[in-house]
């Protein structure tokens, strides 16, 4: 998927208000088992919430290597808390639909 608009991204934080994150990323940083989490969760959900528990001072640096391993674009952060979209691969599976957005 191409870079997202910024209506696009106004329109996933919305859907996230709701949202409770599904990974965090504590003392370890980015680790293969967050990788697997993040890609896992974003099958599943396309839109997934990640909180940093530990090391909130380099959290900028671990979302965007988050984003790079998974593939997924970084939508917004909020306080400790980072939201990433990756669309499904599987137009049946997708439960997000950013046309015309």
């Amino acid at each position: 998927m191409d870079e997202l608009r910024g209506s696009q991204r106004r329109y996933l934080r919305s859907l996230a208000n709701r949202l409770r994150p599904l990974v965090q990323v504590g003392r370890q940083g980015v680790t293969d088992t967050v990788v697997k989490a993040m890609n896992d969760a974003l099958d599943a959900h396309e839109l997934v919430k990640v909180k940093f528990v530990e090391r909130k001072d380099e959290k900028e640096a671990l979302a965007e290597a988050i984003a790079e391993a998974t593939g997924s674009h970084q939508v917004g952060m909020v306080g400790h808390t980072a939201l990433f979209y990756r669309q499904q691969k599987d137009e049946a599976k997708r439960k997000i639909d950013l046309a015309g957005r």
